[in-house]
């Protein structure tokens, strides 16, 4: 895959997996999902389907939600990628969870830091 901002997003939602690992938490149907159908597709899947998945819980009650695809979504670097409605619905879930979305915006997310 190509240095592309859809490449880089790419890597960045295969970190979320490495780092999920780091805390022994695995969250293999996501990377299988980002594997077959790319970073970008896969967060619009996810973000389309009408409950937020298993994963956002598990990575609340670790204490990690910055590293969930939800607060990759709303960083201001990944706009062109998506649309407002899927920023808004990552943006609703991380806000349900009662995480500061703007706090994302601190933390660079893997992949190409240069961006």
């Amino acid at each position: 895959m190509s240095a592309s901002l859809e490449g880089v997003f790419h890597r960045a939602m295969l970190n979320i997996y490495d780092t999920a690992a780091e805390l022994d938490y695995r969250p293999i149907l996501l990377l299988q999902m980002v594997h077959e159908h790319g970073g970008v597709e896969t967060a619009r899947r996810l973000l389309g389907a009408p409950e937020p998945q298993e994963g956002l819980t598990t990575l609340w009650k670790l204490g990690r939600l910055d590293i969930s695809m939800e607060a990759l979504v709303v960083q201001e670097r990944w706009m062109p990628l998506f649309n407002d409605d899927e920023r808004q619905a990552a943006r609703n879930r991380l806000i349900a969870y009662r995480y500061d979305p703007a706090s994302s915006q601190r933390r660079p997310r893997g992949g190409d830091s240069a961006l």
